[in-house]
């Protein structure tokens, strides 16, 4: 009615990935709610918290994406403000900085808006394109393999209170898992440039919560895929596979001639997850590193689970030492 100012608009450019070919990048029009990422302040950070998932989206508007190149592309958002832009494009790798990223540009393209932080309508993006040095690719999940976050805890009430009252800076890495990480991103010759994929469960609300704490602890940089909140809400059938197997299996048929090491903790779904995938492409996984929880009934179960299993390498590991011996004896890292 007027009465209120409205805030300024914003597009959030999720970090993704594409090819020599084929690019492909998706985020999210919102307003801008001015989440303080900087507040230790418990007050702030329920708020923050509150904003990020009551969130006033910006559906059905045109979005323009703009090449170093000059070449523009274009893309609508949807009802829930999300857009994907998808374009089968030559010559990428020319495009990108040494480490494979490829910076770009988004814009509303209404000149009519005028609600930008201060008239600003210049949004920035990346997508990664992997190196041709790369030997393989790395998809490892988030909560309780690299973060701690309680998700076998009661009721997952660690994970609430976690993502509530817990800076992201403030937020405990899995000791030794950045090294491990860049141990592989590295690969056999220190220089591979082997990408990382960080693929969870988690809601998109919480896409900058998650980069600024993969950022503050040195992880290395790469694409951090997750799923909406209304796929997170809704009830799924039996046959549908869960977000974060659509995203792997995207990630192998993106990538046919990169095989993958696949990360991942011994609470949730991830052995089930990743033994159906290396059942499906049983050339393709080097390896599956499952972090121990500590959870007896669940640690029983993947134990189980591992025991005769054949098709790939799985390996149960306390701590990060125990994978960097394991990955050193295969070959995968120096």
């Amino acid at each position: 009615m007027g009465w209120f100012k409205k805030d300024p608009l914003q597009i959030i450019v999720f970090q993704g990935y594409g090819t020599d070919t084929h690019f492909y990048a998706r985020g999210r029009a919102l307003e801008d709610e001015s989440i303080d990422l900087e507040s230790q302040k418990i007050w702030h950070l329920a708020i923050n918290t509150w904003k990020r998932f009551e969130t006033d989206e910006i559906k059905n508007v045109g979005i323009d994406l703009k090449l170093p190149n000059n070449k523009i592309l274009k893309g609508v958002t949807d009802n829930d403000g999300y857009f994907k832009i998808k374009a089968s494009l030559k010559e990428l790798k020319k495009l990108t900085n040494k480490e494979g990223w490829l910076a770009f540009e988004l814009s509303y393209n209404d000149f009519n808006i005028k609600r930008t932080i201060q008239n600003q309508n210049r949004f920035p993006g990346e997508i990664l394109i992997p190196s041709i040095t790369a030997q393989f690719g790395v998809a490892s999940d988030i909560d309780d393999t690299i973060l701690h976050t309680g998700v076998v805890s009661t009721l997952k009430w660690k994970v609430i209170y976690n993502s509530i009252f817990k800076h992201a800076t403030n937020r405990s890495p899995l000791e030794g898992a950045a090294d491990f990480y860049h141990k592989l991103y590295r690969g056999t010759s220190g220089k591979n440039s082997n990408p990382i994929f960080y693929v969870s469960h988690s809601p998109w609300n919480l896409y900058r919560y998650l980069e600024l704490f993969l950022k503050q602890n040195n992880f290395p940089k790469g694409p951090i895929l997750l799923r909406s909140l209304s796929n997170f809400l809704k009830k799924k059938s039996q046959e549908e596979k869960p977000q974060k197997q659509k995203e792997i299996l995207n990630l192998l048929k993106t990538y046919p001639n990169l095989p993958f090491i696949l990360i991942g903790d011994s609470g949730e779904h991830d052995p089930d997850i990743y033994m159906e995938i290396a059942e499906e492409f049983p050339d393709r996984i080097l390896a599956i590193y499952l972090r121990s929880v500590k959870h007896k009934k669940k640690m029983m179960r993947v134990k189980g689970l591992v025991e005769n299993y054949k098709t790939t390498m799985v390996l149960m590991v306390e701590s990060s030492e125990q994978a960097i011996e394991h990955a050193k004896q295969h070959g995968f890292i120096r």
